[in-house]
């Protein structure tokens, strides 16, 4: 890749996102950063990773987030450990995708990394999105959900994410206007997305 970009993949739930993201970033020699987000925040807090866990990508109902506008630096002088946890894991996975992002090329799932980065002129936002059916039978056969379960299961991920997505951005998820790049990968398969990826990025060189 020639141009150093930072890569933003948001998806909906059974779409295959991550694995698309993980692929694309091996194709490309980067790393890949999901669930290591938590990871990283966990160390950076001392928090226990199984508390961020539960909370990742949820938004949270406080009041306290009109405060948190102005804290993403931690530099206000109020404390993040008075926010929920939802609020100061996303401040603290806010930190950590400026900071990935100014370290090299990436690729970054979820968060709200397109929101967070939208001032970087080296990022490219993706939305991954793929028919019902097909999320339907991926989500059975991958993440082991009962098939009388899994559109519900979808249903309810995938409006966890958009209201996520929508609370701390202020913008709508899956809207088309928000992203570079939308890809049903209904028929395509992995290689086929990160090829269809992989155009792009040569073709906006």
């Amino acid at each position: 890749m020639s141009k150093e970009r930072v890569i933003t993949i948001a998806r909906q739930f059974g779409s295959g996102g991550r694995e698309i993201g993980e692929a694309l970033a091996k194709e490309l020699g980067i790393k890949c950063y999901d669930k290591e987000l938590i990871s990283l925040a966990a160390k950076e807090s001392g928090v226990d990773p199984e508390i961020f866990n539960n909370v990742d990508e949820k938004a949270t109902n406080s009041l306290l987030y009109s405060l948190s506008l102005g804290l993403y630096s931690f530099g206000s002088g109020f404390s993040a450990d008075r926010l929920p946890v939802n609020d100061k894991l996303y401040l603290l996975q806010h930190k950590i995708i400026k900071k990935l992002a100014l370290e090299g090329p990436c690729v970054i799932v979820g968060r709200c990394a397109d929101y967070v980065l939208r001032d970087n002129n080296n990022v490219v936002r993706l939305f991954i999105c793929a028919d019902m059916d097909y999320r339907i039978e991926r989500v059975v056969s991958v993440k082991g959900v009962k098939e009388s379960k899994a559109e519900q299961v979808i249903n309810k991920t995938d409006k966890s994410r958009a209201n996520y997505y929508n609370f701390y951005s202020g913008m709508k998820w899956g809207e088309s206007e928000n992203y570079d790049l939308s890809i049903n990968r209904t028929k395509l398969t992995v290689d086929q997305a990160v090829g269809v990826i992989k155009g792009y990025l040569k073709a906006t060189e």
